[in-house]
């Protein structure tokens, strides 16, 4: 039998049982304590404490229990391996550590404030239940934006020289650019119409009214309708079309149009009767001088309900004058209109007059948010104060676009947008977007 020494026995004697859990530990970290005096290394300090948010003015070093010095408590909940829930416990640092780093003469040491348990138990919930971004809700988390192409002039050149390696982004002309064809592309609900007409000939309402219609139907995604209701022959399907091509085909008109429209129940039945500049669709007006001034307002209201069905933007060519039989029918269901005057005098005070019989005949609101065009047909002479004229008219609508003057314009054949000046190309593209503006 091994004789074991009498040291090893008092030491076996001496040792604490081991305990259980980590409550049994603590307690008998406690007893200790009180046995010896020394200071344990873990003690139990009531959970969760709240340390003052400033220390008093008047502390000073060594004032208090040295157990309150700086020392990091841990409020977290005990795993369940032990027991039921523990209170918090607070590490207690050596003593030789704590008498490394005096407090500042004069002041006592800072102790961050925690955040209360509430605080924090709703911050990890919170944390925890919000919705992850993902593709859908979120792409731009994803995905860089890409700065826009410079097109023309020397940012594009540099881009395609540089294979796109060096983008400084589009010029101040090309976001004007960009702006208006946004204004002009505008999804709209529902259906609406835009009457263009004027009191003099030969000032550029036909042309106006095809230059915009194709403008329209170059950037609208669903193709525009344009409705020649000119009582007197007009030729808009002719300066759509050019007029050896309208000859050639079936020339249909308004009128057949009018015959047959109870039979019409699709837009393939209503294709029949229209005629086709590009994405621009056209209602050619009657040819013939003994019926082509027979257009009604009732027959007109007709054409336009139908025309509604199909198409969300329409143009009225509505001839000259404001009296003959269609135009009560047209003024009643525009939603804008367009009022063509000509660099002169005299065509400057017709579209004056023109904007003050509609204000003083119940059109008062078409009136103030009509959009004057004034075309150089004839390329005036610098004795012409165009200014003057602008001036004139600029006060009485909501928009004046002047339209330079154009040979593709002023020769009274075909127009298309492939021929006419830049300058020309883009004040139709104003014209349309102040047309798109006053439908939203």
């Amino acid at each position: 039998m091994p004789i074991t020494p009498s040291d090893a026995v008092n030491t076996q004697a001496s040792r604490p049982p081991r305990r259980n859990s980590w409550a049994e530990a603590a307690e008998a970290a406690d007893e200790r304590k009180a046995a010896t005096g020394a200071v344990p290394l873990i003690r139990q300090v009531p959970a969760a404490p709240q340390p003052p948010a400033a220390p008093p003015a008047s502390a000073t070093p060594g004032s208090g229990p040295a157990a309150d010095v700086d020392e990091p408590t841990f409020d977290e909940e005990a795993p369940e391996d032990f027991g039921t829930e523990s209170p918090a416990v607070e590490m207690a640092a050596p003593l030789s550590r704590r008498s490394a780093v005096p407090a500042a003469p004069g002041s006592a040491p800072a102790v961050p404030a925690l955040p209360a348990r509430a605080t924090r138990s709703a911050s990890r919930a919170a944390a925890l239940t919000a919705p992850a971004p993902d593709f859908i809700s979120s792409p731009g988390l994803f995905v860089r934006e890409q700065k826009p192409r410079p097109v023309g002039g020397f940012r594009g050149a540099l881009y395609s020289l540089t294979g796109g390696g060096l983008n400084l982004g589009p010029s101040a002309r090309q976001r004007e650019e960009d702006e208006l064809a946004r204004r002009i592309s505008r999804q709209l609900q529902g259906s609406y119409n835009t009457a263009v007409l004027s009191l003099k000939g030969g000032i550029g309402k036909t042309s106006t009214t095809v230059g915009v219609g194709l403008t329209l139907a170059e950037f609208r995604g669903d193709p525009p309708c344009a409705i020649d209701a000119n009582p007197d022959s007009g030729d808009l399907v002719e300066r759509a079309l050019g007029e050896g091509i309208y000859q050639q085909q079936s020339p249909r008109t308004i009128t057949d149009l009018l015959k047959n429209i109870e039979s019409i129940d699709s837009l393939t039945a209503l294709a029949r009767y229209m005629h086709h500049a590009g994405r621009l669709h056209l209602i050619a007006g009657e040819q013939d001088p003994e019926v082509s001034d027979s257009l009604t307002a009732e027959e007109y209201l007709r054409i336009r309900k139908l025309i509604s069905g199909y198409y969300s933007v329409a143009l009225t060519d509505c001839g000259t004058g404001v009296t003959h039989n269609a135009m009560k029918g047209i003024l009643q269901s525009a939603d804008n209109l367009i009022i063509a005057a000509g660099y002169a005098v005299s065509g400057a005070k017709r579209a004056r007059s023109t904007l003050h019989w509609l204000a003083s005949h119940g059109y008062e609101e078409l009136a103030r948010n009509a959009v004057v065009v004034i075309t150089d047909k004839d390329e005036v002479s610098s004795r012409v104060d165009k200014d003057a004229i602008e001036d004139h008219l600029s006060g009485i609508c909501r928009q004046l676009i002047a339209v330079p003057h154009d040979r593709g314009v002023a020769d009274g054949d075909l127009v298309t947008l492939d021929v006419l000046r830049p300058e020309t190309r883009r004040a139709y593209r104003e014209i349309a977007a102040a047309i798109v503006d006053g439908y939203v």
